[in-house]
């Protein structure tokens, strides 16, 4: 991934993107060349030197059948937005503004782990769930439905652990404008309804070592 240095992400972004990675492609290099499968995924920072992302493949899914050659990739995507240089107050006074696009992402390469056992499975699924209902006010649990179906739905689904090697992440927030040009891309971006993509742009400038 190219990243230049005002856009590189440090540990801590590195380890916030990994905490919530919410769903992610999985892409493994296959005898039937490149395969790719949206999934969520659950960060173990106990597992391996550096932690591991867990998900889980239909069991339909080729992509765990068929040997990953050498590295495997996950990528985590958060909130994107193109970006208007008509939010620049700089164009005005100088025109030399061009559009662009904002993203935070991490590439994260490792080798691949398939676990094809219920047990893991099972202790996989609970993670997830206590993981994205634990901002609900009535958490849905694994136990609110009947066991047997529960057993079922598992048999129907492989485990993936990719054990991480090495992470390229990247944020790209408008760092590189002054604080005005700023400013209007975070009001640009609330009047598009993109919320989120403010958000990002609005720590990023709160970041030590940013001028404002």
């Amino acid at each position: 991934m190219y990243v230049p240095s005002h856009f590189a992400a440090d540990q801590e972004a590195v380890n916030e993107l990994l905490s919530n990675p919410g769903a992610a492609n999985l892409v493994t290099s296959t005898e039937r060349g490149l395969l790719a499968t949206l999934l969520p995924f659950v960060y173990d920072p106990e597992a391996g030197e550096h932690g591991a992302l867990l998900g889980h493949l239909a069991r339909n899914n080729d992509q765990w059948l068929l040997p990953a050659s050498g590295e495997s990739l996950v990528i985590i995507q958060r909130p994107d937005a193109y970006i208007s240089p008509s939010w620049y107050p700089s164009k005005a006074e100088h025109g030399r503004v061009v559009p662009t696009w904002n993203y935070t992402t991490a590439h994260v390469y490792g080798r691949l782990v398939i676990h094809d056992d219920p047990a893991w499975v099972e202790n996989l699924v609970r993670r997830l769930t206590t993981l994205h209902e634990a901002s609900s006010a009535e958490p849905w649990t694994v136990d609110d439905a009947p066991a047997r179906f529960t057993a079922g739905q598992l048999r129907a689904i492989v485990g993936v652990e990719l054990v991480i090697e090495r992470v390229e992440a990247k944020r790209k927030l408008s760092q590189n404008r002054p604080a005005a040009d700023v400013d209007g891309v975070i009001a640009g971006l609330r009047a598009k309804g993109e919320s989120a993509a403010a958000g990002d742009v609005e720590r990023a400038q709160q970041e030590p070592g940013r001028r404002r």
